[in-house]
């Protein structure tokens, strides 16, 4: 994240080079005309936006796994298949370590992600912060990577697909609920979070304007 002062200034994060903040139209950005780097966007979004979009993330998550994705029957059987109830059946047979990492990219990652966005959002508007905010934001930036839900869908798809060969398929409401939620972070991982890192209503100084460094 480029270095961003209290005064409204931001720092060029490849040539150190310092500007003057100011407002862009959503979906702009600025770049340093020393380099070319892109100092800051302005998002499509704005954070109250992304609020509702974060909470409604929340519940479509809560939704996947409480309920079953898919339903199989065969010869009369009949079995449910939930995300944990999956993880779970994975650590009895043996596969520890697989267990823990389906369990850890598809549901501890996710989940820290929404409520860590909720969290930020939340505070992004007032005048005197937290001191976690700062140590979350850096910490959601870290481990975002890890978090795989698109991956879980492919791998769902895919079963899916061969399954249908040997046995009857029904899709359940958590099979749903994961496809709305795949779409829903795709949108919330498009934000930048470097909007939140900056104060939610920096000061325009009157002198050295965008694009003239310091």
């Amino acid at each position: 994240m480029s270095a961003v002062a209290e005064d409204g200034l931001c720092a060029c994060p490849e040539c150190d080079a310092l500007y003057v903040r100011h407002a862009l139209p959503p979906g702009m950005k600025a770049r340093c005309t020393r380099c070319g780097t892109t100092l800051y966007r302005a998002p499509r979004r704005r954070s109250d936006q992304m609020l509702p979009v974060v909470i409604a993330a929340l519940i479509t998550f809560i939704i996947a796994n409480t309920h079953p994705i898919v339903t199989l029957r065969a010869q009369g059987l009949v079995n449910e298949a939930t995300l944990l109830a999956s993880i779970v059946s994975l650590w009895r047979e043996g596969q520890e370590p697989m267990a823990a990492l389906v369990f850890a990219t598809t549901w501890v990652v996710p989940l820290f992600d929404l409520l860590t966005m909720l969290f930020l959002l939340l505070m992004y508007r007032r005048a005197v912060r937290p001191p976690l905010y700062t140590r979350l934001l850096r910490l959601l930036q870290a481990i975002r990577p890890w978090g795989m839900i698109e991956v879980l869908m492919l791998g769902v798809m895919v079963s899916l697909i061969k399954l249908a060969k040997m046995a009857d398929v029904l899709p359940g409401p958590g099979l749903w609920a994961f496809i709305a939620l795949t779409v829903l972070l795709a949108v919330i991982l498009s934000y930048d979070l470097r909007v939140l890192w900056q104060p939610s209503a920096p000061r325009q100084p009157e002198t050295a304007p965008l694009g003239q460094p310091r």
